[in-house]
């Protein structure tokens, strides 16, 4: 059942050893790159459990119980498409068949998200159709929108540093709202502004 008419969606990859940040660990290791990514799923956690919307979990494989994302408070999904923009897709639609009014994504590889980031993306719905908020990659670690613009999930090469740029090239006309630009950690150079990251930096 609904609480809320504000769903907030994050999708993760199962935390597995040689399974997540494989750009990451070419710099640090495998091993580091899984400890860094635990570290900042439960940033991004903390920072869900700041915001007073539903909140979604898709997972990349299978869905865990118990784990980091607790039962009660999140709805637990699998991801369903072959490529980024399709699992979007189908979340973003999954969401409004449920009749979520405004349906947004964050991606979990922020350790500068806060939930001010999320506040104003809610609030920026009430006057525009779609936010974004800008990766300093090219990508976007925010997504969110009040009606399915299925234009935003067209193919294009996920994760290459012209993904917002494409995503809103191949966009209508819809009135956009854009949150600052944070860093997202992909690669080891991405973590040099972090005390809690200092150790993985040899």
């Amino acid at each position: 059942m609904h609480k809320n008419t504000t769903l907030l969606m994050t999708f993760t990859r199962n935390p597995e050893l040689g399974k997540v940040k494989s750009r990451l660990a070419k710099g640090i290791g495998e091993k580091a790159a899984l400890e860094v990514y635990i570290k900042l799923l439960e940033h991004t956690e903390s920072v869900l459990q700041k915001v007073n919307t539903d909140k979604c979990v898709w997972y990349s494989v299978s869905v865990r119980e118990n784990d980091l994302w607790n039962d009660d408070v999140y709805q637990k999904k699998t991801q369903v498409g072959t490529d980024l923009g399709a699992r979007m897709l189908y979340a973003f639609q999954d969401a409004f068949d449920n009749n979520y009014e405004k349906v947004m994504i964050i991606g979990s590889d922020l350790y500068d998200l806060q939930p001010k980031h999320i506040e104003e993306a809610i609030k920026a719905l009430d006057t525009n159709d779609m936010v974004f908020g800008p990766a300093q990659d090219g990508g976007y670690y925010l997504l969110g929108m009040k009606t399915l613009h299925e234009k935003a999930f067209l193919p294009k090469n996920w994760g290459t540093e012209t993904v917002l740029a494409d995503t809103l090239n191949d966009l209508d006309n819809q009135t956009i709202h854009f949150l600052e630009t944070l860093n997202d950690i992909d690669h080891a150079e991405d973590l040099v502004p972090y005390d809690a990251f200092k150790k993985y930096l040899h």
